[in-house]
Formats: C-alpha cells, sequence, structure tokens
C-alpha cells in the first residue's frame, strides 16, 4: 500500500507541474476508532464557501447525535478554512487541513465526525485520530485531474471505429459523442501534451489516412487511477 501512496502522489507532483489541478468527483469516506470513540472522515468536492457552508449544515444534521464535526477545506483560489468544533485547539481542524493540504486536493471539504467513546484521548491522541481518518477518507477518493485539453473531431469509416476506439482509450482520450451515418465521426478530447502524441498514432494505425479537426480547448476532468 505504501507503494501505491507514493506513485500515486508522485503522479500527483507532476500533474501540478504541468498546471492542473487535483480534485475529486465524487464523495468518500473513512474511519478510525480509538477508546471506544469512532472518528467517520467524509470528504466532499467543494467548488466555493457558500457550497462548504451547505455541506457542513447537511452534514451536521445528518449526523446531529455526534458529539464534533470538525472541518476544513481548500479551494482551488487558495481560500482555506478549518474548525476544531470544540476540541482543544489545533487537535482537530488543524489535523485534517493538513492532510488535505499535503495531498494536494483542492476544491474539496474534509468533515470529520466523533462520536465520543468515554475516554479522553488527549492531545496527541486526538491528532493522531483525526489524521488517520481524513487519511483513510482521501485514500478512498475519486481523484480527477482538471486539465487543459484538446477538443478533436475525426470522421473514419466503420471498419476502422473498433480499432481507433481502443486506440483512443488506449492513449488517455475521452470520447465525448459519436455520430453515425455514412462514416463514424468521433468526438474525442485528450490533455494538450499528449495532443501530438495522439495526432501521430492515429496517422500511423490508418496509413496516413486520417485527418483529425481540432475544434477547441476546453479545461476537463481526467480520472487518476490508484
Amino acid at each position: 500500500m505504501r507503494l501505491r501512496i507514493f506513485l500515486r502522489n508522485l503522479y500527483l507532483r507532476q500533474v501540478r507541474i504541468l498546471g492542473n489541478y487535483v480534485t475529486v468527483d465524487k464523495t468518500s469516506s473513512g474511519e478510525y476508532s480509538e477508546k471506544r470513540s469512532r472518528f467517520i472522515a467524509t470528504l466532499y468536492p467543494c467548488k466555493n464557501e457558500r457550497e462548504a457552508a451547505r455541506i457542513l449544515a447537511d452534514h451536521r444534521s445528518k449526523y446531529w447525535d455526534a458529539k464534533h464535526n470538525v472541518y476544513a477545506y481548500i479551494l482551488k483560489d487558495n481560500t482555506a478554512k478549518f474548525s476544531d468544533d470544540g476540541e482543544p485547539h489545533s487537535t482537530a481542524g488543524k489535523p485534517v487541513y493538513d492532510c488535505l493540504n499535503h495531498s494536494g486536493i483542492v476544491d474539496a471539504m474534509i468533515i470529520v465526525t466523533r462520536y465520543f467513546g468515554g475516554v479522553l484521548l488527549g492531545t496527541g491522541g486526538l491528532v493522531r485520530a483525526y489524521s488517520a481518518a481524513s487519511k483513510a477518507a482521501i485514500e478512498n477518493a475519486s481523484l480527477v485531474s482538471m486539465a487543459n485539453c484538446d477538443i478533436f473531431e475525426v470522421i473514419i469509416p466503420y471498419s476502422d471505429q473498433g480499432k481507433i476506439m481502443s486506440f483512443l482509450r488506449d492513449n488517455e482520450c475521452d470520447i465525448t459523442d459519436t455520430e453515425f451515418g455514412e462514416n463514424v465521426k468521433i468526438t474525442f478530447a485528450t490533455g494538450t501534451e499528449n495532443g501530438e502524441t495522439v495526432l501521430n498514432g492515429l496517422k500511423e494505425i490508418s496509413g496516413d489516412r486520417l485527418a483529425p479537426l481540432k475544434t477547441g480547448t476546453k479545461i476537463l476532468p481526467v480520472s487518476i487511477k490508484k
């Protein structure tokens, strides 16, 4: 597992070097228990402060019987906030924030719900527990890189459809539309840094018969494999 985490973190650093940013496309969760206290962490997509307030209100309503709902969020414009929600100063919100910040994920919010087990954990125990729960939610996250993508259209004969579709999928292209007429028109997106490689590959496998047309650019989510 440590090797998998190392490789994913290495990839995330490369993504940021390319000028993209990493976020999540759906919620994930993780849990940690210590001395009968349960720490349930939920990682949410979150695009702005208003959405953060709504997410927190909904979460508190869902876990109305919990002792604490500690949170932290980081937005892509570097806006950030965290709260200990009644826990001793810097033992809860700051560790949650540190985990989120270290992950490199933005436009995201972690809320850690604590059900008190009747035994005080002390400063070190709280930091450890809130960190462990947050890391578990991050490890289970569905990550996407919001990348600058080039959009292309290519017209192919039906006889080449399977081969071309397989090539595009194998080369990290997102097929966004397929139209069937006299021929097949495929619309696909690929990261700007990958565009030349894809075009050269299409020329090679088609015997230089295909002429993909670039129709624009767009920031699109690209899934990050674990």
